[in-house]
């Protein structure tokens, strides 16, 4: 059994684990681990948005027309097609693309056909809402779970190895024992989120920019290879908790700190619905997150319900499960928003009164 944290990034600690070395975890699980070498990865959000069912299609060609972008020079190692409904019932169809080389996306986000594209007026007047949500954490900004070694998700399928089964996992607190900056950083924000450019509304390119430690989550499930009681449990039991719970977050969230949630479903390649989804959230800290986990009610009943889910099954699970957890400087995020309505993403709450 190891550390989560990869040997080059472990340090002497000044900021305790909440478990010892003598710990063992009631399961197994494992980290996706990047080469020495690798000082930064971007993981970037593209999304479209649109409302009713008269503008799907375009939607979808829209983000169709993104992710053929990323077959570019210096496009991503991997992403994800995913779509949500937000809190005022508009659709989010997001292209969520992967690079273990931030010179990279840089090289990749000038290329003149993307660049022109994206500041050309029309994406004004599309009828569409446009938004690039960016994050690029350097290595020890962020961590990964995964409970298979065998099928990595996000991140992970860039990074390019995986861990043996870690130590840090199956308790509260873990999140943060296996972030590499939290040895020795108490990971407290500072600062507030901020509109730069813009105002919050439709008919407008708005830019917000991140505070220091910003804590963005993206916590997944597939159950594609389910079957019999364990697939009856999953739809049945668990996930109606899950969804309650990632509504919650969705429509209530930001008095507990809670910027922004969205429960993506993944889509193939033609836009039909696969057997995976995830909640993607971004925090004002990772203590908010961690007191959300350990303590409300929504939480609880999700930790609940897995319990049951797995006590049942005896530990024998096809579900596949995992999550990716950033804590973000203010010089490693980029939020931009075109024509979207003012509670999307991080404009959320940041509208003026009217």
């Amino acid at each position: 059994m190891e550390s989560a944290i990869p040997e080059h990034l472990r340090c002497p600690r000044t900021h305790e684990r909440r478990m010892g070395n003598d710990y063992a975890p009631p399961y197994p699980g494992w980290s996706a681990r990047a080469p020495a070498a690798t000082q930064q990865v971007v993981m970037g959000y593209f999304g479209v948005q649109s409302h009713g069912p008269a503008m799907q299609g375009r939607a979808c060609a829209a983000l169709m027309k993104i992710a053929r972008d990323f077959a570019l020079p210096d496009g991503p190692g991997h992403h994800d097609l995913t779509h949500c409904v937000d809190a005022d019932g508009f659709d989010n169809m997001i292209a969520i693309a992967y690079w273990p080389d931030a010179a990279a996306f840089e090289r990749w986000c000038a290329t003149p056909a993307i660049e022109a594209w994206w500041n050309a007026d029309e994406r004004l007047h599309e009828g569409l809402g446009y938004f690039r949500e960016i994050a690029s954490p350097r290595t020890d900004h962020f961590e990964t779970l995964f409970s298979t070694p065998d099928r990595l998700e996000g991140v992970g399928v860039v990074m390019g190895g995986v861990s043996g089964e870690l130590r840090e996992h199956g308790y509260w607190g873990s999140m943060r024992d296996r972030l590499p900056l939290a040895q020795t950083d108490a990971l407290a924000p500072s600062g507030t989120r901020a509109v730069i450019a813009g105002t919050p509304a439709p008919g407008q390119r708005v830019r917000v920019a991140g505070h220091t430690h910003i804590a963005m989550i993206r916590s997944g499930q597939e159950w594609t290879e389910t079957t019999g009681q364990e697939r009856q449990l999953y739809l049945e039991d668990m996930a109606p908790v899950l969804r309650e719970g990632m509504d919650f977050l969705r429509d209530q969230g930001l008095p507990i700190g809670c910027y922004s949630n969205r429960f993506m479903q993944h889509l193939d390649a033609h836009g039909a619905p696969l057997q995976k989804s995830f909640g993607l959230s971004y925090w004002r800290s990772l203590a908010d997150m961690e007191r959300w986990a350990e303590s409300h009610p929504t939480h609880v009943a999700i930790f609940g319900s897995f319990m049951r889910y797995v006590q049942a099954l005896n530990f024998d699970l096809r579900l596949r499960l995992y999550h990716e957890v950033s804590v973000l400087k203010a010089d490693e995020q980029s939020y931009e928003y075109i024509n979207c309505h003012a509670r999307s993403g991080l404009m959320n709450g940041l509208a003026p009164a009217a």
